[in-house]
């Protein structure tokens, strides 16, 4: 697999949107600001925000549950995951579910698919965001994918105002902690957990190993398991799309399923696939 990002010929099809740049920029530029507002509060915080929205949210919450459907939980948790999970700054429910789902059903399709591994390690990280095609970004399109949640109203009003979210929970921040607990909690955490996510799409379909023989190159990645919480453990989960848990050995460690192991103990995870 090549390094290069996209072929001359591809690019020459791309738009750049200087809207996305400005906004990853100013975003990754506010959080090199950390050095100077540190405190061990604001890195607690941090840490504890980056599995909250992380594993919870995004792992739990968007990909395991409302993606695949891997196990059930009450209406009103499900809702509370959901909402967890638009805090980190990933994008509306509804965006993301369409989006993975499209690259499942896609991934040999190098077009087809949101972030193909097919087009270069950096393609796949973060470029596919800064160079949005119509059909994946216009909801119009990617909603077809995800009908289920767009029938629903929450999940409609919360793919639309996800970043009101985000500048509610500024706020709160701030008042408990200052720009020391904003910088950390927000931005810094944004750009952490966002790097995190994206090495799934970008590392794990080029290092790692294989239990599973699959024609879309996903490997087992046990350092990008470790920074995702268990989602690192990509050929596992690309063979088995629906099963809940992600390591299937017993060393691949998967902080997410010891999550909804614990929400089952306490009777509101059920029909977990396994």
């Amino acid at each position: 697999m090549t390094q290069t990002a996209i072929s001359p010929e591809r690019k020459s099809q791309l738009v750049l949107s200087w809207k996305s740049v400005a906004l990853f920029s100013t975003i990754h530029a506010l959080a090199l600001l950390a050095p100077w507002f540190f405190s061990w509060s604001a890195l607690g915080v941090m840490i504890f925000l980056h599995w909250l929205f992380g594993s919870i949210g995004i792992c739990l919450g968007y990909h395991r549950l409302l993606t695949h459907r891997s196990f059930q939980v009450p209406q009103w948790l499900e809702y509370i995951l959901a909402t967890i999970g638009s805090l980190a700054l990933q994008g509306g429910p509804i965006f993301w579910v369409a989006g993975h789902r499209i690259h499942h059903a896609y991934t040999e399709d190098e077009e087809k698919d949101p972030y193909s591994a097919k087009k270069g390690f950096w393609w796949s990280h973060m470029l596919w965001l800064l160079y949005p095609r119509e059909e994946f970004f216009s909801y119009e399109s990617y909603k077809k994918f995800a009908p289920d949640l767009d029938r629903d109203p929450y999940y409609r009003w919360l793919n639309k105002n996800f970043i009101l979210l985000q500048v509610i929970l500024g706020l709160i921040l701030y008042g408990l902690g200052g720009w020391s607990f904003v910088i950390y909690g927000i931005f810094l955490r944004a750009v952490l957990l966002w790097h995190s996510t994206w090495l799934i799409n970008s590392a794990s379909h080029r290092d790692g190993y294989q239990n599973f023989p699959v024609e879309d190159n996903s490997r087992n990645l046990w350092w990008a398991a470790i920074l995702t919480y268990g989602e690192g453990w990509h050929n596992n989960h690309h063979a088995h799309p629906r099963v809940a848990k992600a390591g299937q050995r017993w060393w691949e460690i998967d902080v997410t399923w010891w999550a909804i192991k614990a929400l089952q103990m306490l009777g509101l995870a059920k029909k977990i696939v396994v």
